[in-house]
């Protein structure tokens, strides 16, 4: 009685196709997610951590997973093995022991790293560096001292 019997020549009828805007956010449950924008020079299948512009925190910060900080720190970082991306609004008074380091603003305090430290154009580092490779493009800013040791990153891999 309520359902009708579907006959040979007749085909299942499927809902319409819903146009949504590319700007469009909505999710329903159920169906499967779009794919997640990842941070440059981030590893897709590691996981990441984000402090927005307006955080300002005073203590020391440690984790296990990359972490992008775009507000102000006062205190040390620890992220062992993993990605800092200090974004361009970004002010750190810290000593950085991390595995790479992408700098966007600005870090007062000195930066070890197993991996590479990256000073972006617009980036600012005053304190010493400690690190097995280094990049530092025109107009960066960088006062300090740079050790570099190519057998850390020997043995971060090893």
């Amino acid at each position: 009685m309520w359902n009708k019997p579907q006959t040979a020549t007749e085909a299942p009828t499927a809902p319409p196709p819903q146009a949504t805007p590319p700007s469009a956010s909505a999710v329903s449950f159920g169906s499967p997610s779009a794919p997640r924008s990842i941070t440059p020079g981030t590893s897709g299948g590691r996981s990441s951590a984000r402090l927005g512009s307006s955080l300002h925190i005073n203590g020391q910060i440690s984790g296990a997973e990359d972490l992008q900080i775009d507000g102000q720190v006062d205190g040390p970082i620890t992220l062992n093995g993993h990605q800092l991306i200090v974004g361009a609004s970004a002010v750190l008074n810290s000593e950085v022991h991390s595995g790479e380091v992408i700098v966007y603003g600005k870090v007062i305090g000195n930066v070890y790293t197993t991996g590479r430290v990256d000073i972006k154009t617009d980036g600012s580092v005053i304190g010493d560096i400690s690190t097995s490779r280094i990049s530092i493009e025109d107009g960066a800013h960088f006062k300090g001292r740079i050790e570099i040791d190519p057998a850390k990153a020997q043995a971060a891999a090893g």
